[in-house]
């Protein structure tokens, strides 16, 4: 789960506007699975929740925003599992900055 998580981010963090905008990208150092709807779970629903969020200068997830999903019972677990993820924070000229960036948390029912 956590190569995936790192390749989402890897791919969402490659866009040239990030690349322009920063030196160096946020990293993720904590990852935190999201808990999946029991109802979701159950019915075999798997899903995807795009969100958007801002890295702030210490790698806090300081901001969300649900820009797409699959399914809305997704999203209230999604925002909540990304706010206690940790970066390593973006740097520009060597010095820490706050970013924006899109994260995918995935929901797949045969994973454990």
């Amino acid at each position: 789960m956590k190569r995936f998580f790192a390749a989402c981010l890897a791919a969402c963090l490659l866009s040239p506007v990030v690349l322009a905008a920063v030196q160096e990208n946020p990293v993720p150092v904590r990852t935190v699975k999201p808990n999946y709807p029991r109802e979701l779970r159950e019915a075999g629903v798997s899903g995807v929740v795009m969100v958007k969020c801002m890295i702030d200068e210490q790698g806090n997830v300081a901001e969300t925003t649900v820009l797409k999903s699959s399914n809305e019972k997704f999203d209230p677990p999604a925002v909540e599992a990304l706010k206690k993820w940790k970066f390593k924070p973006a740097r520009q000229d060597g010095k820490p900055v706050a970013i924006h960036v899109t994260i995918p948390i995935k929901f797949t029912v045969n994973e454990s």
